[in-house]
């Protein structure tokens, strides 16, 4: 028998996809939440939601499921998904945790255990070693990994003898600040490497099956970007032999519910090696829900119950193909800098079906989509009127694309990013865009490494909004009453002709000078690139048609304040208008801008390097800020003295706050 009601121990787009297969199963959610995150996406789809101090406080945690009559507890994936304590105190406290035992997570939480483990099974694993005596390892490429870590973090690649000790130093000092343990491993690194995974399901009657792999290889800095099911590079023989595989891992901890086992491959003779396993849902699981028909939190809902799996490996199909992108709130410009802010207009594309499963989604094929058409799926935590800070994990959705084909699933996954608009925040879909189209992702021809050598490529030569973009602000701006007086009236009305009104609109790289005369929802024109061209806009709510030189283009748009954002084929922009006095407003606007420092992310100020009145050469250290335990710089754009310096060490703030005012010395 199902529980009746489920704690689900997580936040964000998770909760949000865990919550939802609970109400079409007829199981009452309950949500956590800290204080901040009151208003976040994740509490509004709950049935109940109950405040806790923080989503890693264990005893906090227990307390809200025991308090709100929960049975079972999800943890999602990250936070204490895969933390043993955790697992056994939900035991302890008779809650029941959806997910494998206490000792599993132990087994496969650290490397070198989890190694010696499936290696015994027969799994076969990358030739390595362990403590102690990495310093006499000789079989180079080789990579160090912290034997407690997780997510690519402390991982070293070196290639060389010469590069072992310092690299080994290094690794040791990441590994004990972020996971408190400096045990390390070494293996041999594989040249060209595929990061390929298998999906398994084992419930508590002896039964374990797979289905099927991701392909994971599309990453950077070892975080993944896009996944996709099934892998271009896998054929049945050597899924077959993989997920054979896997299975076995899973069984050698005698594992329950739903994990993942991760091989390296070689991308040259297809050899796989474990690499590591998960022991909680995946976040890329809706690729392989796409092909399977299968809902996998239904499954372990099921299995937690203690039911039997309702198939065997031979009823396992996988059926066309699905690709996943991460949308993240970081700017690629900025060298992947966390972003954040109020999300003050939405858009996300999606079609009706397949929900995470449909009415009967614990058997194969019950949610397979349509097969002859593209189907969109997005797994969302964002609200509009939600903020999204530097205190959690920047990942704001996924967009996931099944098509019969995969060049059909990469269009499809295109267009949908082509319409996704999340206005307040800077987001990762141009790049994501631009990956997608690659013609090496195009052809399958992937590796790990793949993104940073292409990396120039995916990135916009420039970051500067399109000069229609700057010029369908000031259009908008031109349409706007400026007062109660209708003298006021921007329209450039007097006797002769229409006069220019010059609009300075500042974007996140300077400012910009746009003339405009006319009324714009009528007949106007604009000065685009030295040209006098018409112009004309149509706002319908937040939907804005812009027709320059007889082109027109949509796009989502919102004001806050005075700035407005648009939002066209994936990307948005801000730009802020300039009153009289602003710098904006003097003959030297960009000059003058220039000298304004501001905060490259959300964040909090760790120190300050400087104070008013000092002088600064340019590229001096002024201020260092802190988001998501990564610190960043900021230093001087230009020789001067520091005319403002409105923070202080502690002090939280937003991206693109101003840290400080560079003014010129006077000649």
């Amino acid at each position: 028998m199902l529980f009746d009601r489920v704690l689900i121990a997580n936040r964000g787009e998770i909760a949000v996809r865990i919550a939802r297969t609970l109400r079409r199963l007829g199981i009452e959610s309950v949500a956590v939440h800290t204080p901040s995150d009151a208003a976040a996406g994740h509490v509004r789809e709950a049935d109940i939601a109950l405040e806790v101090t923080k989503y890693l406080d264990i005893e906090a945690i227990v307390g809200a499921a025991l308090a709100s009559g929960a049975r079972a507890v999800h943890p999602g994936y990250g936070f204490l998904a895969e933390n043993a304590a955790f697992a056994r105190r939900c035991s302890e406290a008779g809650l029941v945790f959806v997910g494998p035992s206490a000792r599993a997570i132990e087994e496969m939480g650290d490397k070198i255990r989890a190694k010696a483990t499936v290696s015994a099974a027969g799994v076969p694993v990358v030739p390595g070693a362990t403590e102690p005596g990495l310093e006499e390892w000789r079989d180079f490429p080789a990579l160090i990994k912290p034997s407690a870590g997780g997510g690519g973090k402390g991982m070293v690649l070196v290639r060389s003898a010469a590069e072992l000790p310092e690299a080994l130093e290094s690794a040791r000092r990441t590994a004990r600040a972020a996971f408190g343990d400096d045990t390390l491993l070494i293996e041999r690194y594989v040249e060209n490497p595929r990061h390929i995974e298998i999906q398994v399901l084992a419930d508590t009657h002896g039964n374990t099956v797979h289905l099927g792999e991701r392909e994971c290889s599309l990453q950077r800095r070892h975080q993944k970007i896009i996944e996709e099911a099934p892998s271009p590079f896998v054929g049945p023989e050597t899924r077959a032999r993989m997920g054979a595989a896997a299975v076995e891992a899973a069984r050698a901890v005698s594992y329950v519910g739903a994990g993942t086992v991760e091989f390296i491959v070689d991308g040259t003779t297809g050899e796989h090696h474990f690499m590591e396993m998960n022991t909680r849902l995946q976040v890329e699981h809706p690729v392989t829900e796409l092909v399977t028909g299968l809902d996998l939190v239904e499954l372990q809902l099921r299995v937690a119950a203690g039911e039997r799996l309702p198939f065997g490996q031979r009823d396992v199909r996988l059926d066309g193909h699905a690709v996943e992108a991460r949308v993240y709130a970081e700017d690629p410009a900025r060298g992947f800098l966390p972003t954040g802010g109020r999300v003050l207009a939405l858009r996300e594309p999606g079609d009706a079906g397949p929900d995470p499963g449909s009415a009967d989604s614990g058997r194969p094929d019950s949610g397979r989509p349509d097969p002859g058409r593209a189907v969109v799926r997005v797994d969302s935590g964002l609200v509009e009127g939600g903020v999204v800070g530097s205190e959690f994990d920047p990942m704001l959705s996924k967009t996931v694309a099944w098509a019969p084909d995969r060049a059909s699933a990469l269009r499809a996954l295109d267009r949908a990013l082509a319409r996704t608009a999340v206005l307040g925040v800077v987001t990762n879909v141009p790049f994501l865009r631009a990956l997608v189209a690659h013609s090496a992702v195009a052809a399958g021809e992937l590796d790990t490494g793949l993104v940073e050598r292409v990396l120039p490529e995916l990135l916009l030569p420039e970051a500067e909004p399109p000069g229609e973009v700057v010029a369908a602000a000031a259009l908008v701006f031109h349409a706007m009453p400026q007062g109660d007086d209708p003298w006021e009236v921007t329209d450039g009305w007097r006797v002769g002709e229409r006069a220019w009104t010059t609009w300075r609109l500042e974007s996140r790289d300077g400012v910009h000078a746009v003339q405009v005369r006319g009324l714009p929802e009528k007949s106007a024109e604009v000065v685009i690139d030295g040209h006098v061209v018409p112009a004309r806009i149509r706002l319908d709510g937040r939907e804005l048609a812009v027709t320059i030189a007889g082109r027109t283009e949509r796009h989502l748009c919102v004001r806050d304040g005075d700035t407005l954002w648009l939002g066209h084929d994936g990307a948005s922009w801000s730009l802020t208008r300039h009153h009289l006095g602003d710098p904006g407003d003097r003959a030297d606007a960009a000059q003058a801008a220039d000298g304004v420092v501001r905060s490259p992310m959300p964040g909090t100020v760790l120190v300050v390097k400087a104070q008013p009145g000092d002088r600064v050469d340019a590229g001096q250290p002024l201020v260092i800020v802190e988001a998501m335990k990564m610190e960043h710089t900021v230093t001087a754009p230009r020789d001067g003295v520091v005319s403002e310096l409105p923070v202080q060490a502690g002090q939280p703030v937003d991206m693109d706050a101003v840290l400080a005012v560079i003014t010129a010395e006077e000649p």
